[in-house]
């Protein structure tokens, strides 16, 4: 039988590996940096990891084909979306800054605005332009003023997008429906 402080020693370092079993390190050369903890509205985002396809319905009736790819780059700190709507492509960028979401969105409107979260439930995510970061007027700009995702209670592989967008001073609403494809 093992004497009561190799036993202790033995204990104590099985429960400080399991502690950081879920710890991911990353190695660029010799520089070691792990993961670092993200927000809950992070952590929705990073439920649409993949490819999305499927229909944005435009304020005017218009209905084109979309798509999203959701990424996780640096080393799990950042997600990009790669955003096609009617073949036209955008960028946003989610990222956590002081433990809340910071969203960017580089659009086709020219515009790029910054968002951030003004509703998180566990089902839904909204995100609304963070006045402090971004000085877009409707009267001046066109830009995206709120997004929200919203599962299909229906089906889990789709998701509802609802957009506002300044369009020229105006305030318009769009939908989109997307379908997960892998």
């Amino acid at each position: 039988m093992l004497p009561v402080k190799i036993m202790l020693a033995l204990g104590l370092t099985a429960a400080v590996t399991f502690a950081f079993a879920d710890t991911k390190v990353t190695s660029i050369g010799d520089t070691e940096m792990s993961e670092a903890e993200h927000s809950e509205a992070f952590m929705h985002i990073k439920t649409m990891l993949g490819k999305w396809q499927g229909k944005l319905t435009q304020s005017s009736g218009t209905i084109i084909d979309t798509s999203s790819e959701f990424r996780l780059v640096s080393n799990g700190n950042t997600i990009t979306e790669k955003l096609i709507e009617d073949g036209v492509e955008m960028l946003t960028t989610y990222t956590d800054l002081d433990g809340e979401l910071v969203v960017k969105h580089y659009c086709a409107l020219g515009t790029e605005p910054v968002f951030k979260v003004s509703k998180l439930t566990n089902k839904t995510l909204k995100i609304e332009l963070d006045r402090t970061q971004s000085d877009y007027h409707p009267g001046h700009h066109s830009f995206v003023n709120s997004m929200q995702w919203t599962p299909d209670p229906r089906d889990a592989g789709m998701v509802v997008v609802d957009a506002t967008i300044f369009l020229d001073g105006e305030l318009q609403s769009q939908q989109t429906v997307l379908e997960r494809t892998n």
